[in-house]
């Protein structure tokens, strides 16, 4: 009988990482969601310009969950070897394929979840990994659809529960945040900054979690993590005289 994803286990492992990686995590979350605080505070009252602040909230997003899942890849061994500009870096190759995924997932889950909600969660389900798949398989992004339902396939519920509780848990702590800057923001400056800590602190949780689902579920199935891609070494110089 094959293993089944244990959701305590994957949540613990998700803090677990949090805790460990935080000081890599948080500046780099703080980083890129200041570049998309700033740019929407200098554009969000132009409607025509409303497609650049979207792009770049959703590049800053993918190049964030890609690095995310490198760092978890890296730290199966239990230590970090690779820079934080390495892990940063090697997201860049995928960033097109990452963000193309992302929005096609994002409208059909959004689709579903506006029609009748239950196909919606079914899609958050099997999609879960799409991003994972992409950025250590560097498949490509219509194969990670059928790679994600693959590997999810036999662990749903549990691959759901975890999605399910890390969704209430991302929540809360972006509404206490939020309740707390809004009673102490006075200003538009004040609320971009409340929103940055915000999103600084939770974009973490989620993205741990769908990279950890992975790779569990990979264990579960007997699959090796597929090895980095890496430049091929330089050849050394031809023999002189």
């Amino acid at each position: 009988m094959e293993r089944k994803l244990d959701v305590g286990a994957t949540l613990r492992q998700v803090f677990q990482t949090y805790g460990e990686q935080v000081g890599v995590l948080l500046p780099v979350a703080f980083c890129l969601y200041l570049i998309v605080a700033v740019v929407t505070a200098l554009l969000a009252e132009s409607f025509v310009l409303f497609p650049l602040v979207f792009a770049v909230g959703v590049v800053a997003a993918t190049l964030y969950q890609g690095m995310v899942v490198g760092l978890v890849k890296d730290v199966q061994d239990g230590r970090r070897d690779s820079s934080v500009g390495e892990l940063v870096g090697a997201t860049w190759p995928v960033v097109l394929p990452l963000i193309g995924a992302g929005l096609l997932s994002g409208i059909a889950i959004g689709i579903g979840m506006f029609l009748l909600v239950v196909p919606g969660l079914i899609l958050l389900t099997i999609w879960a990994v799409i991003a994972p798949v992409i950025v250590v398989e560097r498949s490509g992004v219509i194969a990670a659809f059928g790679r994600s339902r693959e590997l999810v396939r036999g662990n749903g519920w549990q691959v759901f529960g975890v999605i399910f509780t890390v969704f209430v848990i991302t929540a809360a702590v972006s509404l206490v945040l939020a309740v707390i800057g809004a009673a102490i923001a006075k200003g538009v400056g004040m609320r971009i900054v409340a929103n940055l800590i915000s999103s600084t602190i939770t974009a973490p949780i989620g993205a741990l979690a769908a990279a950890t689902i992975y790779f569990g579920l990979l264990s579960i199935k007997g699959e090796p993590p597929a090895p980095s891609v890496e430049a091929p070494p330089d050849l050394p110089p031809p023999p002189t005289g």
